[in-house]
């Protein structure tokens, strides 16, 4: 089932996924943020913080290897049973950014859980101003 998830997830970020991030993710969904100590709960902080993150690295000048349909590029994957993680990079501001998104699914075929790690630590550093900044522009966009 993660295999369906997981293209689905690839068609979301190519913009081809017509019932966007609302069709995959769980209502009672858990992000994990690199930069944010606390679990994010529920599918709308998910929403808001998978929102911010596509500004982030949709900015991003992108490597080589499948595109996510921003600067970020996924180089690899691994799925078995409910669970995938996918390998990425991206160049910001001229930094390298390496990292890693854990998806697990649910029994309906919904992301449950999406974890994020990065890596190197002037990455995570400077992922985190540029996700401190976009969250607070889509704030007060509501």
């Amino acid at each position: 089932m993660i295999e369906k998830v997981i293209e689905s997830w690839h068609q979301l970020l190519r913009g081809e996924y017509p019932s966007g991030l609302d069709g995959l993710l769980a209502d009672d969904v858990v992000f994990y943020s690199p930069v944010v100590f606390t679990p994010q709960q529920g599918k709308e902080l998910a929403k808001l913080y998978l929102g911010a993150a596509g500004g982030v690295f949709g900015n991003a000048s992108s490597g080589q290897g499948q595109s996510s349909g921003g600067g970020l590029q996924y180089t690899r994957q691994i799925m078995s049973g409910d669970s995938a993680m996918l390998e990425f990079e991206a160049t910001m501001q001229g930094k390298y950014v390496n990292g890693v998104d854990i998806i697990r699914c649910n029994a309906e075929g919904k992301i449950a859980e999406f974890k994020v790690l990065l890596r190197p630590l002037q990455a995570v550093n400077l992922v985190h101003q540029q996700m401190q900044a976009m969250l607070e522009k889509m704030k007060s966009r509501s």
